[in-house]
């Protein structure tokens, strides 16, 4: 039970903590409004259009294709690395899943979402 009045002191002090930050950052602003403090600064260059540009969705399509296939490659990693020492059916099961990503870019191709032109 003791350990639950500690949990319960952390608790509150550290919601106690956070309402303080919150506060000390409005009391803290900057008060004045201006043009230059309101726009938004790259490296001193000075914007010449929207920061809002439309793009093409492929491109959005391309890079959530790219961050699954970097995940499995991220997974597959612990398997080439101890490849060695591996069983026979660890051998297999990491062929099984280098064979689901196959038949998984396999159909991404069929549907047309990577266009090799």
């Amino acid at each position: 039970m003791k350990e639950l009045y500690f949990i319960l002191v952390f608790l509150v002090l550290s919601t106690l903590f956070a309402v303080a930050m919150v506060a000390a950052g409005f009391i803290c602003q900057y008060k004045k409004k201006d043009y230059i403090k309101n726009t938004p600064y790259e490296c001193g260059v000075n914007l010449f259009s929207d920061a809002r540009a439309k793009y093409d969705i492929r491109f959005f399509n391309y890079a959530i294709l790219f961050l699954i296939f970097d995940v499995e490659t991220i997974f597959l990693y612990p398997f080439a690395k101890n490849f060695s020492q591996l069983g026979l059916l660890a051998v297999l099961e990491g062929l099984f899943f280098i064979f689901i990503l196959i038949i998984a870019l396999v159909y991404i191709i069929k549907k047309n979402v990577l266009r090799f032109r």
